[in-house]
């Protein structure tokens, strides 16, 4: 037996008790006559000492070759402290040791095995077997262990089943770009991996399973961002026989429980809002609604003065700063320079301070009088105390940059609170986006879509105003969940397939076997996608991923631990029949 408790288990009750420890080498501190270690496992530190006076001198010798890391087992007895460290919950005993085995030895760490490491994230990637031992990364893998728990107890409780889809599947040309994988057995043939398991689960529904759920790994060939992977997991789940309704209760009560039990907190109503709605109020169609800076829109009360610059722009849009009347010239120049980054692409900003006095400065006094500016401070609720940010130019760009000014702000002034959440269903999404770069409609979530039936007859004449029956389920400011109600029958879905360019011979060839299902009564169904691994983080009170994955990749895609992706030899390639060139 390696050891009888582990190192976060001893209490001053357990006093006189001989027991057997075992973990790594926290930190040794030698006074010559007497040494103490912390020792470490993932439950905690437990402090031993070596006593020349009580412990055998060939173990007290031992303990004088110990280094940071080494694995040991010690055998001794638990004693009062007599100096107590009130900040573990060890803090009141000690191990005075009678044995001491070195299990393995270790060479000193490139970085401190630390809360507060000195490790930059490069080299903690490169080694993150060592950065699992520190508290924050072991405590967030334990964290996602707890959520993926509550999951599965709340969609058990609920009836689902979960039921697993394969990874090795067919390449389709909707969506991201696919993880593709050679095939030895089929010469010039290609699997890829799943980004969703989205057809699998409709066939389930076909095949009468009902409810169907999975905490599942997905892939997608895309460009990385800090809240993005390579390969990432999904809470997948399909319903039958529902209606959007159905689906929207089920899963608000997931994410009450989730922060229930996991945050200890009760969630009230679950706001909805469409897509155009959230666009014109708030500029993105996942916004955080903990804070307010709603966009007021100003084309009828700015373009009717010679104010070039506005009266060419297609949206001329602003947003009030709480108590920001007081920022100095110098302070509104930095805000101005921080939007024409290229990140944010605006061309400059238009500001009005609002004076506690009732009276208004602003940059286009020569253009605008307090009239004006008032007609200004009440279409985006500024009061007094507050500054107005203006932003102008085409609608889609516009907002999206002063979508990024407002998150900007509310992140310098405190008004994201990790531990307060606020979740919200956005609706009514259109069905197709145009994309200017292939000239064509592309499904603006997945083909399989329903759209609204009362839009189904605008999908030949105005194909860009067809609604879909999608909802996103959105917190803090972050997507956390999709779905849909999916077509059902063959030839809407066969219209669909038409409206999105796919002759009848691409659609049979890409999805021939889910219309082919349809022809043997599948039901109305639905569903929902949760992003877990940013759940997890946003629960944790955190918006990037990273160390809530055990063996995430790096920003380029990359795992630098094992090196990968790496080179195949000639021979593997020989074998999946490819030819490289690489000149």
């Amino acid at each position: 037996m390696y050891r009888s408790h582990s190192c976060g288990e001893l209490r001053i009750a357990d006093i006189k008790k001989e027991v057997t420890l075992a973990g790594w080498v926290q930190k040794t501190r030698d006074k010559g006559f007497m040494i103490w270690v912390d020792l470490r496992d993932r439950y905690g530190i437990t402090q031993l000492i070596f006593d020349e006076e009580r412990t055998p001198a060939a173990v007290v010798e031992k303990a004088k070759t110990l280094g940071r890391e080494f694995v040991i087992q010690v055998k001794g007895e638990v004693i009062e402290r007599e100096s107590k460290n009130k900040n573990i919950p060890t803090g009141e005993i000690e191990i005075l040791v009678t044995e001491l085995t070195i299990l393995n030895e270790s060479i000193i760490p490139p970085f401190t095995i630390e809360d507060e490491t000195d490790g930059g994230e490069d080299i903690r990637m490169k080694y993150r077997y060592l950065d699992i031992r520190r508290n924050p990364v072991k405590n967030s893998l334990m964290f996602r262990h707890q959520v993926a728990m509550q999951v599965r107890n709340y969609l058990s409780n609920e009836g689902f089943v979960e039921v697993e889809t394969p990874y090795l599947i067919k390449s389709t040309p909707e969506g991201a770009r696919d993880f593709v994988v050679p095939s030895r057995m089929n010469e010039g043939q290609f699997y890829a991996l799943p980004q969703s398991p989205q057809t699998f689960k409709q066939l389930l529904m076909v095949g009468g399973m009902d409810k169907y759920f999975q905490i599942v790994k997905c892939f997608r060939d895309e460009d990385l961002r800090a809240d993005r992977q390579p390969e990432f997991t999904q809470i997948d789940c399909e319903m039958a026989f529902v209606e959007q309704e159905d689906i929207l209760g089920i899963f608000e009560g997931l994410t009450r429980h989730l922060i229930s039990e996991i945050k200890d907190q009760k969630i009230g109503d679950f706001p909805r809002m469409t897509y155009d709605e959230a666009m014109k109020t708030y500029g993105n169609d996942k916004p955080d609604i903990r804070f307010g800076m709603k966009f007021g829109e100003l084309n009828h009360v700015t373009q009717h003065k010679d104010f070039k610059v506005f009266n060419d722009a297609e949206l001329v849009v602003g947003i009030a700063i709480p108590d920001a009347a007081s920022y100095t010239r110098k302070e509104i120049d930095k805000l101005i320079d921080w939007v024409k980054r290229p990140q944010v692409g605006a061309l400059g900003m238009v500001y009005v301070k609002c004076n506690e006095d009732g009276t208004y400065k602003s940059s286009v006094d020569k253009f605008y009088d307090q009239d004006d500016l008032a007609k200004w401070a009440a279409e985006t609720g500024a009061k007094a105390g507050d500054l107005i940010c203006v932003l102008s130019g085409q609608t889609n760009k516009v907002r999206a940059q002063l979508s990024a000014l407002r998150m900007e702000l509310a992140e310098r002034m405190g008004l994201r609170n990790p531990e307060e959440f606020a979740p919200l269903w956005v609706v009514d999404f259109p069905l197709l986006e145009w994309d200017e770069e292939t000239e064509r409609y592309h499904a603006m979530h997945h083909p399989f879509t329903s759209p609204k039936p009362e839009d189904i007859p605008l999908l030949d004449s105005k194909p860009g105003d067809v609604r879909a029956n999608a909802y996103d389920l959105v917190l803090n400011g972050n997507e956390i969940g999709g779905g849909s109600i999916r077509i059902h029958d063959k030839k809407t879905q066969a219209l669909m397939f038409d409206h999105l360019g796919f002759t009848p011979e691409e659609a049979k060839e890409q999805f021939g076997f889910l219309m082919d299902a349809f022809q043997y009564g599948a039901p109305p169904h639905g569903g929902i996608a949760f992003g877990f691994d940013r759940l997890v983080a946003i629960l944790g009170g955190q918006e990037t991923i990273r160390d809530y994955i055990a063996f995430p990749k790096n920003n380029s895609g990359r795992d630098v631990m094992i090196d990968a992706p790496a080179n195949i030899d000639d021979q593997q390639l020989k074998e999946l029949n490819i030819k490289l060139d690489l000149q």
